[in-house]
């Protein structure tokens, strides 16, 4: 069971890395729309179908697989773990601050640039490279 489970949080990771690097992405575009119109309105569809439709259910599945692989596989004694744990609370805060903007670019109130928006979608680029590093090279 446990290989499924793996496998499960390995499709579910991916899914969630796919949209937390496209959603800051649409956001950078959402911003050159002028509020209410047709390009604006179809952005938010786009934003919030990826949120509720792909990027949420994908974090929920990877947070419950991975726990479930981290307490069947006795990770959690492990340095590389909490390090690995640590960044992925970061990812995860992430995922709360974009699901915010989804908010704000839904209400027209956004009120950062896409110079903004450009510099945030690198920060989910860089966590998931330092948590696939601890998960493969386990440095300690």
């Amino acid at each position: 069971m446990y290989d499924w489970i793996k496998a499960l949080h390995v499709v579910a990771v991916i899914s969630w890395m796919a949209g937390m690097l496209y959603l800051p992405r649409l956001f950078v575009y959402h911003c050159e729309a002028e509020a209410g119109s047709k390009q604006s309105e179809t952005f938010k569809v786009m934003e919030r179908r990826l949120l509720k439709a792909i990027i949420n259910p994908a974090m929920i599945v990877t947070w419950l697989a991975g726990l479930y692989l981290a307490w069947a596989g006795h990770w959690y004694l492990s340095g590389w773990f909490h390090v690995k744990f640590t960044l992925v609370l970061i990812m995860s805060g992430i995922h709360g601050f974009l699901s915010s903007c989804v908010k704000d670019f839904a209400a027209d109130r956004n009120q950062r640039t896409k110079k903004f928006y450009r510099i945030i979608n690198e920060m989910p680029t860089l966590l998931m490279i330092l948590i696939v590093i601890m998960v493969v090279v386990k440095p300690f």
